[in-house]
């Protein structure tokens, strides 16, 4: 079955721990969110169809090693947790950006799961925590911040889960609306051991950029 695929391209990771490395994307179509921030609404229709060889064909013509699957929500891809074990197979370090709200068991051990928790300001306030209990060495949580609230929100629940210290914790200041030298305020005050996750992507590039 084939995968349905936005864009596929080579650039430098914008966020997470690898944050700067370089990197290829393959974001596919489709989201069941709609947030109020969302940077790449784009992806939510059209696309064309690919089969997973296609896929890897596309990514062989660059030398990074590292390929992260995004979206839209790369797991509305029935087939993704096969690609995702096509690419661990050849040899690439591979990462899955999800907002968490649809199982992460099927995915190879050896993913990277970066799990984007909703928080409220984004109007699509996380319901399902389940997956937090699950995560381990080499995934990570975001929370994308859009106000004092969501920051203390998020904090509620990195500390209601017990998340310092089990996983790295992504900070990142919602574009244009909170102001990065006030997100990294609060994280001193509130002592969370986060890490300030800038979208690098939009400093280098622009924020309305594509294929990057």
């Amino acid at each position: 079955m084939p995968l349905r695929v936005t864009e596929i391209f080579h650039s430098v990771q914008g966020e997470t721990s690898r944050a700067g490395l370089p990197c290829a994307f393959v974001r596919f179509t489709g989201c069941d969110l709609r947030c109020g921030y969302c940077d790449t609404p784009y992806a939510f229709h059209g696309g064309e169809w690919m089969s997973r060889e296609a896929i890897l064909d596309r990514l062989r013509a660059w030398p990074t090693r590292f390929v992260t699957l995004t979206g839209g929500e790369p797991l509305l891809q029935k087939e993704l947790p096969d690609l995702a074990r096509d690419l661990l197979d050849a040899g690439y370090t591979v990462a899955v950006e999800t907002h968490g709200q649809l199982p992460l068991g099927g995915l190879p051990t050896g993913v990277s799961r970066i799990v984007d928790v909703k928080t409220p300001g984004s109007g699509e306030v996380a319901r399902d925590l389940s997956v937090l209990a699950d995560l381990g060495p080499g995934d990570e949580v975001k929370f994308v911040v859009c106000s004092r609230e969501d920051f203390d929100w998020s904090v509620a629940i990195v500390r209601g889960h017990r998340l310092e210290g089990k996983v790295p914790l992504l900070f990142s200041p919602a574009f244009g609306e909170v102001e990065p030298k006030d997100l990294v305020a609060w994280m001193l005050a509130s002592g969370v051991q986060a890490r300030l996750n800038l979208q690098i992507h939009k400093l280098v590039w622009g924020h309305d950029a594509r294929g990057v």
